[in-house]
């Protein structure tokens, strides 16, 4: 016992030796029922060498970040462009109120839409937060996973080939190609 839980090491073994216990013939029930515990013996083996292998400093220090870097850069061009749409209301907003009858009126309307629908950015932050949240988790249960298995690496990451990094969408700020790496890059081919 370790944890709580059972070594399927020793699970496999006490099941062997009840088996090779049994006097007389085994029946067909009894073979099938040591079969089936055996493979799902070898099953658990199977999937603790492989959480054993994983590699949780590359989910750590790789792929976490990534995915919170990524999340962040969406909350930031989110709250600038929810800023732009509302900067542009206010001016529309303000010329409307130069304008009488009808079209007043319909432009109030809009813009009074438009400041309804910018809430949707209080509400991705909200759900941006919960994935942050659920990722943290996740590398928790990953690395508390690899420890109770005995694993884990502490090899630095692996360079992301440039062929995959450039085929990852947009990039994050500070990040991207400036115009000048651009126009250097198109002058050589002159």
């Amino acid at each position: 016992m370790r944890g709580g839980t059972v070594d399927p090491a020793m699970v496999a073994t006490v099941v062997r030796e009840i088996m090779a216990s049994l006097e007389g013939d085994l029946s067909a029930a009894d073979l099938k029922l040591y079969r089936e515990v055996e493979a799902l013996a070898d099953y658990i083996r199977n999937a603790r060498r492989e959480i054993a292998d994983l590699d949780t400093d590359e989910i750590r220090r790789r792929h976490i970040p990534a995915a919170t870097d990524e999340l962040d850069a969406i909350v930031a061009a989110t709250e600038e462009a929810t800023g732009t749409i509302l900067d542009s209301a206010e001016r529309i907003e303000a010329v409307a109120g130069e304008l009488e009858g009808a079209a007043r009126d319909a432009l109030a309307e809009a813009v009074t839409r438009i400041y309804e629908a910018c809430n949707f950015q209080d509400i991705t932050g909200q759900r941006i937060s919960k994935i942050v949240k659920t990722l943290q988790h996740i590398e928790q249960t990953v690395d508390g996973l690899v420890t109770a298995y005995g694993g884990g690496s502490e090899a630095a990451p692996k360079p992301q080939a440039e062929e995959t990094r450039l085929i990852n969408g947009p990039a994050l700020p500070g990040e991207a190609t400036t115009q000048a790496e651009i126009d250097a890059l198109l002058a050589s081919f002159d």
